[in-house]
Parts: structure tokens; C-alpha cells; sequence
């Protein structure tokens, strides 16, 4: 959620209101039903809604929810999602690990990447140099064949970074 509240309500008893800097995932599985409105009927509620692959089919529709503080991703690339919950991320059914950043100015990030994989880039906000490219909000770039992540000259910018398999 970037700005206003989601709310959130599934058949496996969730019922939740999710803020801007938390990150949700819910795994349909064998099956959930869900929805997802407006909880903030003054504000305007701008949210991302991402979709990756699974590792396994028909598992056990699971939901998770946490708040990623500002501070972890501030000026560094900070892990959100991921297989294994590794860095206290959100576990995912994917062969796939998600981070978050946030830069402005000065700040910088590499990230060391398998160039057997891929890499995408989202530009939320803001404006960043990745690898020397330029990009503005709402911008991606995909990387393929790649062993390195570079991150300079942030204008206000949130990003998010996908270390995908090929």
C-alpha cells in the first residue's frame, strides 16, 4: 500500500486493514475467496498488486502481513519476500526474493545477482539510476545476464527490485 488503507477480508477469517509500508501476501492455494476495497472512503488508496509464479500447486491458501519500517529501507535494498523468510521477509511459494529501497541523493545500493537469473526493476516513486539507466515513476527495467545491481542518484525514489529465475 503506498497511500490510503486497503482492507482486506477472506474465507479463511482474515479480516485486515493493511497501512502504506506493509507489505501483504496471500496464497490462493487450494482456493480462498477474498476481496479487496477501499477502507479509507476520504482518501484515495494507491496499491501495488503483484503476481508471481508459484513453486508448488494446490497448496493450503495461506495470508501474511507486515510492516516494513521505513528506517530498513532506507538508502539499502531490503529484503521483503522471499522463499525461505530469510531476513525477516515474508515467506512466499516462489523462486523469487522481493526488496524494497528507498533513496535519495547520496544514497547508493549494489546488489550481487546470478546472471543465470533475472532481475526487474519497478520505479514507484521518484526518479533512480540503475546500471546507468535512467528511470522515472512507473518506470521497469528487466536485467538478464547480469552480476551486479547498481542503485544511484535517487530523487525521492521507491523502488522494487524481483531476483526472478530465468
Amino acid at each position: 500500500v503506498l497511500s490510503g488503507v486497503l482492507a482486506h477480508e477472506d474465507s479463511m477469517g482474515n479480516v485486515k486493514s493493511i497501512l502504506p509500508g506493509e507489505v501483504q501476501r496471500m496464497s490462493a492455494g487450494t482456493g480462498v475467496v477474498h476481496a479487496e476495497f477501499n477502507h479509507a472512503p476520504d482518501q484515495t488508496t494507491h496499491f501495488l498488486q503483484i503476481w508471481i509464479t508459484p513453486s508448488v500447486m494446490n497448496i493450503a491458501p495461506s495470508y501474511a502481513q507486515m510492516e516494513i519500517p521505513v528506517e530498513q529501507k532506507r538508502g539499502r535494498l531490503r529484503v521483503i519476500a522471499s522463499a525461505d523468510g530469510a531476513d525477516d521477509s515474508i515467506s512466499i511459494n516462489a523462486d523469487a526474493v522481493v526488496y524494497a529501497g528507498l533513496f535519495d541523493g547520496a544514497e547508493t545500493s549494489k546488489l550481487d545477482l546470478n546472471p543465470a537469473r533475472k532481475a526487474y526493476v519497478h520505479l514507484i516513486t521518484g526518479a533512480l539510476e540503475v546500471n546507468g539507466e535512467h528511470l522515472k515513476t512507473g518506470d521497469a527495467l528487466m536485467l538478464a545476464g547480469e552480476t551486479q545491481l547498481l542503485l544511484t542518484n535517487g530523487v525521492a525514489a521507491e523502488v522494487l527490485v524481483f531476483d526472478l529465475a530465468a
